[in-house]
């Protein structure tokens, strides 16, 4: 059973930078594709990037494209979302998974942690 916590959320301006982070107890963090989601109030649940185990993959959707980074630092079994040029649009729960695959994925992930609040100001 893998365990995960995000951690970074805050209150930000627009144009601003936020990182999360994304730490991993309870399996092993290498044979785990890590993804990031996003939900606002009322809204579904969106996919917002993913990375390989070795971080030889990643993918993001059209919305944050060109702003956020994903990346992983294996040794300390964690994940980071790097959010630049942040809009009000941005403001959601952010919502870290784990997956036991190979490739990126979108959906389908295997564990989810509990999420931490981004709130972007105009």
């Amino acid at each position: 059973q893998v365990q995960l916590v995000e951690s970074g959320g805050a209150l930000v301006q627009a144009g601003g930078s936020l990182r999360l982070s994304c730490t991993a107890s309870g399996g092993n963090f290498n044979y785990y594709t890590m993804g990031w989601f996003r939900q606002a109030p009322g809204k579904d649940r969106e996919f917002i990037a993913a990375i390989t185990w070795h971080g030889d993959a990643t993918h993001y959707a059209d919305s944050v494209k060109g702003r956020f980074t994903i990346s992983r630092y294996n040794a300390k079994n964690t994940a980071f979302l790097q959010m630049n040029s942040l809009k009000p649009e941005d403001t959601a729960v952010y919502v870290c998974a784990a997956k036991w695959s190979a490739i990126v994925t979108t959906d389908n992930y295997d564990y989810w942690g509990q999420g931490t609040q981004v709130t972007v100001s105009s």
